[in-house]
């Protein structure tokens, strides 16, 4: 499976070196996607950085968001990462409100920090499965620890939540309906854990 090449979705708006560096290291034949005739029936990735507006926005501008609603129609496999993930939502509160992609139900809103929990957040925290885990987490132990880097989080349906992380309160770190997944965190920047979150997804049947 990982010799088959997988799409990596550049919306322009951050650098998708680290994502790419990963998977290459995995084996995987990485195809950088920056306009719609690029996006092939395959593996597809969807990372994101920065402002949801800005990420959705450079997602529209290039052509790339009906094309990705079309290869998740068609049953090909989808990550999302951080940013990449919250676009999948119906909306975010982000500066004033966005429109997502609308593949899960769902509003993106930003922690209330407290004083014992500091926005964004940021460092290791624990994935706890919900659902059973999840595919992506195959192989891996109930409160693995994955890298954060966010001051917004994902209101998902808890039928689509395969992994909850507790900070301020319990978020949904990853998420999984049908051939779309998400994660919240940065598995390029979660060392072993990370890896095998790709290698995973990489290796779906």
């Amino acid at each position: 499976m990982k010799s088959k090449p997988i799409f990596l979705v550049d919306a322009g708006t951050g650098n998708i070196r680290s994502v790419a560096k990963a998977l290459t290291s995995l084996g995987a034949q990485v195809r950088l996607v920056t306009s719609p005739q690029e996006l092939e029936a395959g593996r597809v990735v969807l990372p994101g950085v920065g402002a949801f507006g800005q990420f959705v926005t450079g997602l529209s501008s290039r052509g790339l968001a009906e094309p990705l609603r079309a290869c998740v129609a068609r049953g090909d496999p989808l990550l999302g990462i951080c940013v990449g993930m919250q676009a999948f939502f119906e909306s975010s509160e982000e500066f004033g409100g966005f429109d997502g992609l609308g593949l899960l139900p769902g509003c993106v809103v930003r922690f209330i920090e407290t004083p014992q929990g500091k926005v964004p957040h940021t460092g290791w925290n624990q994935l706890w499965p919900q659902n059973g885990g999840g595919a992506l987490l195959k192989n891996l132990s109930a409160g693995a620890y994955a890298y954060f880097n966010h001051s917004y989080y994902c209101q998902a349906e808890l039928r689509d939540t395969s992994a909850q992380t507790d900070y301020i309160q319990d978020f949904a770190s990853m998420v999984q309906h049908g051939n779309l997944y998400g994660v919240q965190f940065h598995p390029e920047k979660s060392q072993r854990v990370g890896l095998k979150i790709l290698t995973n997804f990489l290796e779906l049947g």
